[in-house]
């Protein structure tokens, strides 16, 4: 396998060409995991790290900005920061950057062991049938994965924007549910890369998450809430496939759950009256 450092985004470019084997390395905190697991498979490793803006500026935020800068920044919003900060342990936080947070693969165990499953090219979801207690309770079908990101949820709720190397857009329009043609879950192109993102500050905004453990673990459930005005916007970790903006509190009565995971929508309830009240107080 070889190793890339360019120092240009051009150059950068080029050495990602069109994904065909060369793939972006940052923190490394996802993709070393999948290399060694098979998961992913390359010949190309580019580091990105000197090409990618890393930093605070306002509401701009670079996509090599770390989730530790990000959880100790005062000028970061309270969901983001709250989001970072129980997202992993400090080392992973020390190392992992929020582009590539946003882009972090499903937990699913099926998937991780590499089963045949539907999100791996074949035609049944081994969750569904099998353990999938921590799996989705919304749009979880064809595939009942779970979206595993703190932050996404947090930048969904606050309206992020992001800006590629060839476009910008939403970060709600960063995901989208697999189909049977096209199983990836993000837009972007083979070979574009996340330069930056651009948040607006809220009145008020507030990220609480369930865990197996105290700390360090994957959510559960995630709640972010943000206050715009007079709109509140509410968006959920762990609940679907991809990071999930619930329209209202009653959105959760749209959940499609399977027999062990009904448990989620009892732990959504709560922690979405607690957010709302955080952030109407």
């Amino acid at each position: 396998m070889e190793l890339l450092r360019p120092e240009s985004l051009e150059a950068a470019r080029s050495a990602l060409g069109n994904g065909q084997g060369s793939v972006p390395l940052a923190g490394g905190t996802e993709l070393v995991p999948l290399l060694r697991d098979r998961i992913v498979e390359a010949t190309t490793l580019v580091d990105i790290g000197a090409v990618v803006p890393r930093g605070i500026e306002g509401g701009r935020i670079g996509a090599g900005t770390t989730l530790g800068d990000l959880e100790v920044d005062p000028e970061i919003p309270k969901a983001l920061r709250e989001a970072c900060r129980l997202a992993a342990s400090p080392q992973l936080r020390a190392m992992g950057t929020i582009g590539g947070n946003l882009l972090q693969s499903t937990r699913c165990w099926y998937w991780r062991l590499r089963y045949p499953c539907w999100l791996h090219g074949g035609d049944r979801c081994f969750a569904r049938e099998g353990q999938h207690r921590e799996h989705a309770v919304f749009a979880n079908k064809p595939c009942a994965s779970a979206h595993p990101s703190d932050p996404a949820a947090a930048l969904l709720a606050l309206g992020a924007t992001v800006h590629t190397d060839r476009r910008v857009f939403p970060l709600a329009d960063l995901y989208r549910l697999p189909t049977a043609e096209n199983r990836e879950m993000t837009t972007l192109d083979p070979g574009e890369l996340i330069l930056e993102l651009d948040v607006s500050a809220p009145e008020a905004s507030t990220y609480l998450k369930a865990m197996d453990r105290q700390r360090f673990s994957f959510a559960l459930v995630g709640v972010a809430a943000a206050r715009f005005g007079g709109e509140t916007r509410l968006a959920v970790s762990g609940m679907a496939p991809i990071p999930w903006l619930l329209d209202e509190a009653g959105g959760l009565d749209r959940a499609t759950p399977l027999p062990q995971n009904a448990y989620k929508l009892e732990i959504a309830g709560a922690l979405i009256r607690r957010a709302l009240a955080e952030v109407a107080a």
